[in-house]
């Protein structure tokens, strides 16, 4: 492997001859690790709007509440794996909208696609939510949406720095 000179140490690239061997004919580079891909998992499944909605579902059907989670959980778990098993026998650089493009043809992917944005998007809106409720039960004269755009806000801005 070349060595590094101080031009590209300084300018912070790579250097000009060398050719990664982790890149993909795509141009990608798996760089993510086990406990990073952990950690996305843990903070999709949980949220602010998990511990909401389980308090009132909790009050209302009490212990059987766990046996609804724990089906879903079961599902959830059972299709994952389904897409694990897709993913090692057609691999590929889309995701699974582009899966289901090539089962489902054009009009599958731009559903799939379009139905997987407006899930997050709500999702999105009731955690935004959840947050301005949590945050009016300690401070209850700030306005529920004032403290969800704060939150809004606050969330952009991190997110911006690494860009």
């Amino acid at each position: 492997m070349p060595q590094s000179t101080p031009t590209d140490l300084q300018n912070n690239t790579a250097p000009s001859t060398a050719v990664d061997p982790t890149l993909s004919a795509e141009g990608y580079s798996k760089t993510l690790g086990r406990r990073h891909v952990t950690m996305i998992a843990m903070g999709g499944a949980i949220g602010v709007g998990l511990f909401m909605g389980a308090g009132g579902r909790l009050a209302s059907t009490g212990p059987a509440l766990i046996f609804s989670y724990a089906i879903a959980g079961v599902i959830a778990y059972l299709l994952m794996r389904a897409l694990g098993e897709l993913i090692m026998y057609r691999q590929t650089s889309g995701s699974f909208v582009s899966y289901a493009g090539e089962m489902f043809g054009k009009k599958g992917a731009f559903l799939s696609g379009w139905m997987y944005f407006i899930n997050w998007g709500m999702t999105g809106i009731a955690e935004l939510i959840a947050i301005g409720l949590y945050f009016q039960f300690f401070f209850p004269n700030v306005p529920v949406e004032a403290s969800a755009i704060a939150a809004l806000a606050l969330l952009v801005a991190v997110n911006l720095l690494s860009v």
